[in-house]
């Protein structure tokens, strides 16, 4: 197991507001994935995607902590290895801290696609950009 991939993110909302965005699945299409079809932040809930795509994505929900913590696996089909993703939430005042961590990077295969460094733009793409405008910019409660 290698060197787990940290970030954090602050974001001038609530941390309520935070949890809706990681939890509600239509919140989630316009950051996250706009091929998610089904989610559920319950334990064991697995994911469901309208994925055509080459790397089809097979992720299941490992932990939730209401309110706080959100974490789910990473994982391809016909790929071997997976990872697990895990959002925390920090209450400070009117803003959130938001740590996200991914583990076990090293465990998929080499190539362009599984880079470290692609997961580590892919994340301020996710949560420094897209996020943070759902939460800043639009007008989504």
């Amino acid at each position: 197991m290698g060197t787990p991939l940290i970030k954090e993110f602050y974001y001038d909302a609530p941390i309520e507001k935070v949890w809706r965005a990681l939890t509600d699945k239509d919140k989630i299409k316009k950051w996250y994935f706009p091929q998610l079809q089904q989610f559920d932040p319950v334990f064991g809930f697995t994911f469901q995607f309208d994925d055509g795509a080459e790397y089809q994505k097979e992720w299941i929900v490992t932990n939730v902590l209401e309110g706080k913590t959100l974490a789910h696996s990473w994982a391809y089909k016909g790929y071997p290895r997976s990872s697990e993703v895990i959002f925390d939430l920090f209450s400070e005042g009117y803003k959130t801290r938001l740590k996200v961590m991914q583990t076990d990077l090293d465990s998929f295969p080499t190539h362009p696609h599984f880079t470290r460094d692609r997961f580590d733009r892919g994340w301020d793409n996710l949560l420094g950009h897209n996020l943070k405008h759902l939460l800043e910019v639009s007008n989504n409660s």
